[in-house]
């Protein structure tokens, strides 16, 4: 299926290759289907930064990045309910993401503005994801220097 997204222009997406939030994102319930995309790099490294690109809406896109890349390490205790929305069999299958955006308070500072209690997790297997509301963050913050 093609996409006209303002971020990122016309792309091709593979129905394969869509992720599937059954509750969508907080805010947004009715935005339940997306695509990571990212800018290829002749290194070969993973990339650092993905966006998350609604299939349902195409004018919007998240920046996401996992979380290690600024420095946390999350501690993330899921229900019942949710291992069995994401169809987790193993820690292994979810990877963990967050949603980065441009500091509106601060535009001069180029300064991004991370959603630390609203993680994404999404199963890579069966390309299902959740956003998980946080009450309490648990985690390690790395400081690198």
């Amino acid at each position: 299926m093609k996409l006209t997204s303002p971020a990122l222009g016309e792309i091709e997406v593979d129905e394969n290759r869509v992720i599937e939030f059954p509750n969508g994102l907080v805010g947004l319930p009715h935005l339940r289907r997306f695509v990571l995309v990212h800018e290829e790099n002749d290194s070969g490294a993973t990339p650092k930064v993905f966006l998350l690109q609604s299939v349902d809406e195409p004018e919007m896109t998240f920046s996401v990045v996992p979380p290690d890349t600024l420095g946390v390490r999350y501690e993330i205790d899921l229900k019942d309910e949710e291992v069995a929305l994401l169809q987790a069999q193993s820690p292994d299958d979810l990877v963990l993401a967050v949603i980065v955006r441009r500091s509106d308070e601060q535009p001069e500072s180029h300064g991004l503005t991370a959603n630390f209690m609203g993680p994404l997790l999404i199963n890579t297997r069966t390309r299902r994801g959740m956003q998980k509301v946080l009450e309490r963050l648990n985690c390690d913050v790395v400081i690198r220097g």
